[in-house]
């Protein structure tokens, strides 16, 4: 099919649905109430975040599928990139929120009732803004420069960085950074990044096949051996006693 004639198609199919929806007065939430929903999820707001979101959820839906129960899917892996963003903007570091969100949109692709999936809606967003919460007050409890440390490494968890790097993001000499770092926080530089990694860590061994050997690269473990002898440090458990676990 030519390019014109798959746009045409597109825009064929795009009027004949808002013709449909116009004739079963049917809108979209509006974006009002949809602003301020994501408004009150970057502040933190529990309490106004479910009142929006009970609003929105008086109208009906899109049809973002034939199937009802695909189509609900779909709508909740809409607002989950939604809410990502929100706490995003909220503060929380991308990395972060991403796999926040990740681990959402397999419980929505797991959960088989409509029943369960308008449950999980709510949960999912109490789970960011908990998110939120959390970090936020972390932050509010460090220095500028440990918080922006923390930021740093949250958001470069998958890369390969040193003391030195850190110490230049926050224009510190990495000795005074250490210190005040330990000072702070109560832990090492070294003890935070790696409890980090192995929590992040978690997500792909849970939720993909990915061998533990490339696991451990992917954190910038030297090798399987040191990933799993610092993961059983942090989790009382091998990575594969974790992953047999938690498959049960």
């Amino acid at each position: 099919m030519k390019q014109s004639a798959i746009s045409e198609s597109v825009l064929h199919r795009f009027f004949t649905r808002r013709v449909q929806h116009q004739r079963e007065y049917f809108l979209h939430p509006p974006y009002v109430i949809e602003k301020r929903l994501l408004n009150a999820v970057s502040a933190g707001k529990i309490e106004s975040a479910v009142k929006y979101l009970q609003e929105i959820n008086k109208l009906e839906r899109a049809t973002l599928a034939e199937e009802p129960l695909r189509s609900l899917k779909n709508s909740l892996i809409c607002s989950c990139t939604l809410l990502t963003r929100a706490i995003i903007d909220g503060g929380v570091p991308p990395e972060m929120a991403f796999n926040l969100s990740d681990a959402y949109i397999l419980e929505v692709e797991r959960t088989d009732s409509m029943e369960k999936l308008s449950l999980l809606e709510y949960e999912m967003l109490k789970g960011f803004v908990k998110k939120l919460k959390e970090v936020n007050r972390k932050k509010h409890a460090y220095s500028h420069p440990v918080h922006l440390t923390i930021d740093y490494i949250h958001e470069n968890i998958l890369q390969d960085f040193s003391l030195e790097d850190m110490a230049r993001h926050v224009y510190l000499s990495a000795a005074y950074l250490s210190h005040v770092f330990k000072k702070e926080v109560g832990t090492s530089l070294t003890d935070y990044i790696n409890r980090e990694r192995i929590k992040e860590s978690i997500y792909f061994l849970m939720n993909t096949n990915s061998k533990i050997s490339d696991i451990a690269l992917l954190f910038h473990f030297c090798n399987q051996s040191h990933y799993t002898t610092v993961f059983k440090k942090y989790c009382g458990l091998t990575p594969t006693e974790y992953r047999d676990r938690g498959s049960k």
